[in-house]
């Protein structure tokens, strides 16, 4: 049997491009999966994967008009929004080259036996290696660092952990162009291509998760997509770890003293997150509670004229299109709720934004208003008018997992004198992962304190996909007993001689085989100068 063409196709117009390769059969996700996992030995060496991290950064900044120009004719985000985005993705690509030469991410402990203990300890020595084979599922609405080149495949390559990654059917040029490079990345760094292999096609993406040489995965999509794959890696023979973003509401809760200060200003702000990336964020603000009266009107107004005086866009497929038209139209025909600003077509292709409005005490009550509780992905919201603190924290108690949750408070609030705030934030984070403050969600910074997951729809771990601890998922701790050093890495030798930031006897090194002074320590002393450095 022939496999099926993969066509990569111009949303704009909803033309096939180009034929950029065939679907993967289930062989050939199995020849994948084996080179990937005889790649692993390659990728032991630390400074291997800092190299390769790096080199694929240059080779990506270097083919930017090209990732870019490919990336645009697939998904229609436009060239500013793409240069952007690569920009990010180059930067976390270094940013995990960065983590792997401080080493920290090894999470070295060591332990030396203590005969005076009771019981006694032994020598114990632990840290953290490879799971092993990694599969990426690629998002549709980042193209890059969500996809091939994203936060999964370079978290997992720091991790010293081979990927293959199952392309998204919205822009396959744009995977294997990226993929190319990365491929050629490791090549130019003496490591074997297959450290990253990339495969096409649905089946192909049941068969990765299902195949026995895949230690974990990592996923970014929709609840049914995620759900499926989610249930096929528990029902293995050995499960494995499967690090899936599915969907989120992202809800916002507006203070009746915040939309009183400054509603106008706080309703512009939401049509412009509402609407970014022509709704497709997955950290879009779906769902806002907003005080009834004359400031949330006010609120309202504002909000009303952003969307209204907005242009339509074009989504990534027309699949997406047709979901989100239906979607909407389906929410705005439930009792009780009114579009102000009422989302739909433009022309053959594109859409237009639109946000919905329903009494709090409906959602709070009523469970034939259940969608209005889910994500509709693209630019539309749902604003739910409350009358009272008790009904917005009913309808916050029936949402379901997030990746955010945000509140806009008024100044005395935020000010924390009458701990209204802080109470606020105590009630928001049970459904979020990231609660924020007079902001907005879409935009997740790369950095070191960042989390972006949530309680499960958001995402089925405890784990982020942002940020540097990303790397930890593809990991797992083994400890050492007793071990002869002359047997162990260097990295759990006694005198450190890799310079590596471990906690020895249960204090920080400060350098190489450098305990960290004890609390009580002369502060004068030359050990107190740099104790900080292996916190």
């Amino acid at each position: 049997m022939t496999a099926a063409p993969v066509w990569s196709v111009d949303p704009r117009t909803g033309k096939r491009r180009e034929e950029v390769a065939r679907e993967a059969a289930s062989e050939d996700v199995d020849r994948a999966v084996r080179a990937a996992h005889d790649a692993r030995a390659a990728l032991a060496e630390r400074p291997a994967r800092a190299a390769l991290l790096r080199t694929a950064a240059r080779l990506l900044d270097e083919a930017q008009d090209e990732v870019v120009g490919t990336a645009d004719a697939e998904t229609a985000l436009g060239a500013p929004r793409l240069t952007g985005e690569l920009a990010r993705t180059t930067a976390q690509l270094r940013a995990f080259a960065d983590i792997v030469e401080e080493g920290g991410f090894l999470d070295v402990r060591i332990d030396h036996a203590d005969g005076t203990r009771t019981p006694p300890w032994p020598d114990l020595r632990r840290w953290k290696v490879p799971i092993g084979v990694v599969a990426v599922y690629s998002a549709s609405n980042f193209p890059l660092a969500f996809s091939v080149p994203g936060g999964d495949t370079a978290s997992a390559l720091a991790a010293g952990c081979p990927v293959v990654v199952k392309a998204h059917p919205d822009h396959p040029a744009t995977s294997e162009l990226c993929a190319s490079l990365l491929r050629r990345a490791a090549a130019e760094e003496g490591l074997p291509e297959d450290v990253l292999v990339l495969v096409h096609g649905f089946d192909a993406g049941v068969a990765l998760v299902r195949h026995p040489l895949v230690a974990a995965a990592g996923f970014t999509g929709s609840v049914r997509g995620g759900r499926a794959l989610y249930d096929a890696a528990a029902a293995r023979e050995v499960p494995i770890p499967f690090h899936g973003e599915l969907g989120s509401l992202n809800p916002v809760l507006v203070t009746e003293a915040a939309a009183a200060e400054r509603g106008e200003e706080i309703g512009a702000g939401l049509a412009a997150s509402m609407t970014l990336g022509v709704g497709q964020f997955c950290t879009k603000p779906g769902f806002a509670l907003v005080p009834e009266g004359a400031a949330g009107d006010g609120l309202v107004k504002a909000l009303t004229e952003a969307v209204a005086g907005g242009r339509g866009g074009v989504m990534l497929d027309h699949r997406m299109r047709d979901a989100f038209l239906a979607g909407a139209a389906e929410r705005a025909g439930l009792p009780g709720v009114q579009a102000p600003v009422v989302p739909g077509p433009d022309g053959d292709h594109g859409v237009t934004a639109g946000f919905l409005t329903v009494p709090a005490g409906r959602l709070a009550a009523e469970d034939e208003h259940d969608a209005l509780l889910e994500e509709c992905f693209g630019p539309v919201t749902v604003v739910a008018r409350y009358a009272g603190d008790d009904e917005a924290v009913a309808v916050l108690g029936r949402l379901p997992g997030n990746l955010t949750a945000t509140v806009h408070l008024g100044a005395e609030e935020a000010a924390g004198a009458d701990g209204r705030g802080a109470a606020l934030l105590e009630l928001l984070t049970p459904l979020a992962g990231r609660v924020l403050v007079d902001g907005w969600p879409t935009g997740v910074a790369v950095a070191p304190a960042q989390h972006h997951g949530g309680p499960y729809p958001a995402t089925t771990s405890t784990s982020t996909s942002v940020g540097g601890t990303a790397i930890e998922r593809w990991l797992r701790p083994v400890t050492y007993q007793s071990a002869p050093q002359a047997l162990l890495p260097p990295e759990l030798h006694d005198d450190n001689p890799l310079g590596l930031p471990r906690r020895v006897d249960g204090r920080p090194e400060t350098g190489a085989g450098r305990p960290a002074p004890r609390a009580d320590a002369d502060p004068g002393t030359d050990a107190d100068t740099d104790g900080a450095a292996g916190a």
